[in-house]
């Protein structure tokens, strides 16, 4: 499959905010204001496309942003320099065609030289088995 991985634009957020909710519990919740704010603030926001249609996102981010969700703070708290994964989704049709090490291989293209870790949190009540799998086998 040939695809793009490219840096979201706003007409891409209301597609990701309906593939973000198809993926609950696996992900928190989010409105179309909550994609506005993260586009603005955070330093990755990368879609994935397979010609004209949206296969999946990463959005990530480094400390200092506006952003007060309790996983990125205790990562704050604990490290000076870091690169948060705060989700990852693939629409569901999408899945298990290597998007998700695409994904992580560009972001880690994009943090080299900017920070020496990219840290994530993976959901455990309920358990997230895909993510966790995911997550081990790229060595997190």
């Amino acid at each position: 499959m040939i695809f793009t991985i490219s840096p979201t634009v706003s007409a891409h957020l209301p597609t990701i905010v309906k593939i973000n909710q198809e993926a609950l519990p696996a992900v928190s919740s989010v409105t179309l204001k909550d994609m506005e704010h993260f586009l603005s603030t955070v330093d990755y926001f990368r879609t994935l496309q397979l010609d004209d249609t949206i296969a999946g996102f990463l959005i990530a981010l480094t400390p200092g942003k506006d952003y007060h969700s309790p996983n990125y703070q205790w990562f704050e708290k604990k490290y000076d320099s870091f690169m948060y994964v705060d989700r990852i989704v693939i629409d569901r049709a999408y899945q298990s065609n290597g998007f998700g090490w695409a994904f992580y291989n560009n972001l880690r293209e994009f943090t080299e030289g900017r920070s020496p870790r990219i840290t994530c949190e993976v959901n455990l009540r309920p358990p997230n088995e895909g993510s966790i799998i995911f997550h081990e086998k790229y060595g997190f």
